[in-house]
């Protein structure tokens, strides 16, 4: 499979979730969400880029906050319901794929958040490059993913197709804690904080739920 047809397969699946995607029962969703929430990111004033907006969940949060957002999707319906959701000035919603060349100048951001998206990246080498291109000296990026353990265990985004009916399989690639961690030391990023996330209810010999990363840009100077 080539990564244009990836493309294609995982923005025609998101162009189908977008219609339910906001109402379905998501305990993934909701609990990167909160990890976003919980995350204490310097946001107050700052510049940022959200990438794989979505359907603006996270990117109305965000605005409460942020002087200004650049949030990126690659599924024009997703987007569609980011721009009927989020109506604020200070917010530019652009269709984009994260794997090329981000639409955005050197050293232009203070904070990136990406939620939910580097499963289905394949090679992460390019993510965490842009990231480190477009953030400023001691920029922030906070990652939060599907836990690979989960994914171990069967754990893929999937949804009900609204259409079909029938339960459809994102296209998702396996990622170790460790290929996060390292991939982002390689772009010259030092992690500030790993966080293990589960269910509220779960026990704690549960597998994590989620996984968050908090990296932030090192000297440069």
């Amino acid at each position: 499979m080539t990564e244009s047809s990836e493309k294609s397969e995982i923005a025609a699946a998101y162009n189908d979730w977008a219609e339910t995607y906001d109402t379905d029962l998501n305990r993934t969703r909701d609990l990167a969400a909160e990890a976003l929430r919980q995350a204490n990111l310097d946001l107050t004033g700052r510049k940022m880029v959200e990438v794989g907006c979505g359907t603006g969940r996270n990117t109305a949060w965000l605005a409460e906050h942020a002087a200004e957002i650049v949030a990126l999707d690659f599924s024009d319906e997703m987007l569609a319901r980011a721009r009927d959701r989020v109506n604020d000035p200070r917010v530019r919603l652009v269709q984009h794929d994260a794997r090329a060349k981000w639409p955005l100048a050197d050293s232009s951001a203070d904070v990136v958040v990406a939620m939910l998206i580097l499963e289905h990246i394949e090679n992460l080498e390019t993510f965490f490059a842009e990231a480190a291109r477009v953030l400023r000296h001691r920029g922030q990026l906070f990652l939060c993913e599907l836990h690979p353990m989960r994914q171990l265990t069967g754990g893929q985004a999937q949804f009900s197709n609204p259409t079909t009916g029938h339960r459809q399989l994102v296209t998702a690639f396996l990622h170790d804690v460790s290929e996060y961690v390292n991939t982002g030391l390689s772009a010259d990023f030092e992690l500030e904080r790993l966080g293990e996330w589960r269910d509220a209810e779960a026990p704690l010999n549960s597998v994590p739920r989620v996984l968050s990363l908090l990296f932030r840009v090192k000297d440069r100077f």
